[in-house]
């Protein structure tokens, strides 16, 4: 399954605000932020991968479509993991992760969507 370019622009436009924000107060998702983002290009679908900004910069939010669903991945402040929501950024919450998860937990949920 390849990936666009879009998708290539979307994930790069997302990977570095996570990274630039994990340095001022999400340090503790930095590492599981990169796995997450290798099972998204891995499970995403084409032409499926979409932020949306948020004051003009890009947000913490990113949509993807794996298997015919779509997944809202957002990091949440108050407990300081990302999640991965069903559907919209207000859908449950189906897992949460930081950096005490492993490589190994990311492509265990991956694999099961």
């Amino acid at each position: 399954m390849p990936i666009t370019a879009k998708d290539v622009e979307a994930l790069h436009t997302y990977a570095k605000g996570v990274m630039e924000r994990a340095d001022h107060h999400a340090g503790q998702v930095k590492g599981i932020a990169l796995a997450l983002l290798g099972g998204i290009i891995w499970r995403g679908e084409p032409n499926s991968i979409r932020t949306r900004p948020f004051l003009g910069r890009p947000a913490n939010m990113l949509w993807v479509t794996i298997a015919g669903k779509t997944y809202a991945f957002a990091y949440n402040h108050e407990t300081q993991k990302i999640e991965i929501r069903d559907r919209t950024q207000t859908g449950r919450v189906l897992y949460a992760v930081d950096d005490t998860n492993s490589v190994a937990d990311i492509e265990a949920f991956f694999r099961k969507l």
